[in-house]
């Protein structure tokens, strides 16, 4: 895969200078394109030591307006990330639309250092890149655009650059002088990865890099081309646009038809349980902020189903300097800017800390689908989108627990007509609620599918019985502690 970029490419400083000025120019105006076009675009910065690769990305700065443009290097690991997910320090420097993002470093990075350097096994550096693929299909397939750029220079070439660097008045770093030293491990690995997940959506293009003039135009023609590409599709098809969901396939059985909507707790045993399951709960998550072990809970369910209330109760005993609570509400414009799972992970939490979602993601595969916010080839796409991110928390030893408030359609009626009588309550009745009422069947249907095809081992499902109030209460603490519980108890088997 490196060979033909092996082959001593030169472009003299006339040459360049003449297609520089043409270059710039073609950029400039795809660029101003870009800007008003529905989609982002990630450029990847990699290759060997030495390449050149810093200023390709200076090259960039100065051909391109500021304006539509960021850089994000990607060097050691801060406590903040650590603490998190791996792919959480990409999500929150996601480009939004209509703007391009250099990653300078990037999810491949790491794994090929590990790799490298003995940490990560084969069957890991597999995985490794399978989530890697995953990952830029899903962003891909969202509209995105990835130009995805190694920068190589033979093993003789890359020590001829490293002994001119160090004859200019500096020392090699430590990171240089490593890699130099395992050239042919770290070129080995390096093409494993590429060869990988080079797909037609975001393939790999290998730049020579000995000649730093022909190293530039061909990262600038490689982005142009690419940009150009994605906005002759856009022109096309006329841009992203949702369509209806379209009837629902009429009443039948789903899983909300076996959940016992019967069980009630009376007063005594209510409070009695309550407090017993809020005071477990608060121990339980004093110990996981010591273990350094996060939690995430969700929340969905039908209109005044309770969740507002469910939500207090689970609060109500913990130290607010532990915990938050994220609703979920239409996308802002900022949100609307970049792919649906953003705003989500944005809001994961570090190590040792509670986060609440009043609504989430699944909103892309229940409101989004039902009202045609969403194309069908979007939300259908995102079952594994979200299976895929739940696996990445799970895997970072997150505590997941997922509920659906089920209450049967009268019960909501009564509740509805509650609200509109009681001064104090007349705030959380809409018009929109109503509206959602009509569709109660289609949202029935998605929920169905829902949690059929997101409920896994290491995220079930939990469908909550909410017709009374207090058994959902009592219940949703349980189950929050019980996931925790086990998530401790996981810790303390390894």
């Amino acid at each position: 895969m490196f060979k033909a970029a092996e082959l001593g490419h030169e472009v003299s400083k006339k040459e360049f200078a003449r297609a520089e000025e043409e270059l710039r120019g073609k950029l400039l105006e795809v660029q101003r394109r870009v800007r008003v076009a529905d989609f982002q675009t990630i450029v990847i910065v990699s290759g060997v030591e030495a390449a050149g690769k810093s200023e390709v990305v200076n090259r960039f700065h100065e051909w391109l307006d500021a304006r539509g443009l960021s850089t994000s290097a990607f060097w050691d690991e801060s406590d903040e990330e650590r603490e998190r997910p791996s792919a959480w320090r990409f999500w929150r420097r996601m480009p939004p639309r209509g703007s391009i993002g250099i990653f300078f470093g990037s999810w491949y990075t790491q794994p090929i250092i590990d790799r490298v350097f003995g940490r990560l096994d084969e069957p890991g550096f597999d995985a490794a890149l399978e989530g890697i693929a995953s990952l830029e299909r899903m962003l891909t397939d969202d509209g995105a655009v990835i130009v995805k750029l190694w920068f190589h220079l033979s093993k003789k070439a890359q020590r001829k650059r490293l002994e001119k660097l160090a004859g200019k008045e500096r020392k090699l770093t430590p990171w240089e002088k490593k890699f130099s030293r395992r050239y042919e491990t770290f070129r080995e690995t390096s093409e494993q990865a590429l060869r990988r997940t080079d797909a037609g959506h975001s393939p790999w293009h290998v730049i020579d890099a000995g000649d730093q003039h022909h190293r530039d135009l061909m990262a600038g023609g490689i982005l142009l081309e690419a940009l150009e590409q994605r906005l002759a599709v856009v022109t096309k098809r006329g841009g992203r646009k949702a369509r209806s969901a379209g009837a629902h396939s009429g009443a039948r059985k789903t899983v909300l038809d076996e959940v016992d909507l019967t069980a009630s707790l009376g007063d005594r045993k209510y409070g009695r349980r309550l407090a017993a399951e809020q005071a477990r709960l608060d121990g339980l998550v004093w110990a996981a902020r010591r273990r350094k072990l996060s939690t995430v809970a969700i929340f969905e369910g039908w209109d005044a189903a309770g969740k507002g209330g469910a939500i207090r109760r689970v609060t109500a005993g913990l130290d607010a300097r532990l915990f938050r609570v994220i609703p979920v509400a239409a996308p802002t414009d900022e949100e609307r800017a970049q792919h649906y799972l953003w705003r989500f992970w944005r809001h994961v939490p570090r190590a040792g800390y509670l986060t609440i979602y009043d609504r989430s993601w699944y909103g892309r595969v229940l409101v989004e689908r039902v009202e045609g916010f969403a194309a069908p080839e979007d939300w259908g796409r995102a079952y594994q989108e979200i299976n895929d991110f739940e696996r990445q928390l799970s895997e970072h030893g997150v505590a997941l627990a997922k509920f659906w408030l089920h209450i049967s359609i009268e019960e909501q009626l009564r509740r509805f007509e509650e609200r509109q009588v009681i001064a104090h309550k007349q705030h959380k009745i809409t018009a929109e609620d109503w509206r959602n009422r009509e569709k109660w069947t289609a949202y029935e249907e998605a929920v169905g599918e829902m949690v059929a095809r997101c409920s896994t081992a290491h995220a079930p499902w939990t469908l909550v019985p909410a017709n009374d109030k207090r058994f959902s209460r009592v219940k949703i603490v349980e189950t929050i502690a019980n996931s925790i519980e086990q998530s401790l108890a996981a810790v303390s088997r390894d």
